[in-house]
């Protein structure tokens, strides 16, 4: 517990009397960040930093449910294409899809989730695909998407 300050005493030099001190014993030495430079100091000043960085921190989400469903969905398709083999890429798509079956079954809040089931032997035929014309030009999975809501 820290000593109250003296009566009398300027609280400013009493307060940096205190740090001083600390300062002295080593307090401060063993801080995560200890000795290097502040993140985030070029960055233009953000008035709701310290909110963006708890959420970062804390893994929260920036975006409604359906929407992160949305983007969830659109990285497992990149994720399943781009897969070292064929059950992995399965297994991504499985995965993504229990989520998004889920969601169908209980609609998250806020805007439409507009998002149905993946066709797994599409995706795996698309991944067989760009295994044998690797650099054809055509984007990995540009023609495919979740099917219709419901599906």
């Amino acid at each position: 517990m820290t000593e109250r300050k003296p009566h009398g005493v300027d609280f400013e030099s009493w307060v940096d009397k205190q740090i001083r001190e600390a300062q002295q014993r080593g307090e401060f030495s063993d801080l995560p960040g200890f000795g290097k430079p502040l993140a985030g100091v070029s960055r233009p000043y953000d008035e709701d930093w310290w909110i963006k960085e708890k959420m970062r921190r804390e893994h929260v989400s920036f975006l409604p449910p359906a929407l992160a469903l949305r983007k969830a969905a659109e990285d497992a398709l990149a994720e399943a294409l781009a897969a070292r083999s064929e059950s992995e890429a399965r297994r991504v798509i499985e995965d993504i899809n229990k989520e998004i079956g889920a969601a169908l079954k209980m609609p998250p809040p806020g805007p439409p989730l507009l998002l149905g089931r993946f066709d797994v032997e599409e995706v795996v035929a698309t991944w067989r695909q760009n295994r044998r014309h690797d650099g054809d030009g055509a984007g990995p999975g540009a023609d495919l998407a979740p099917g219709p809501a419901g599906r």
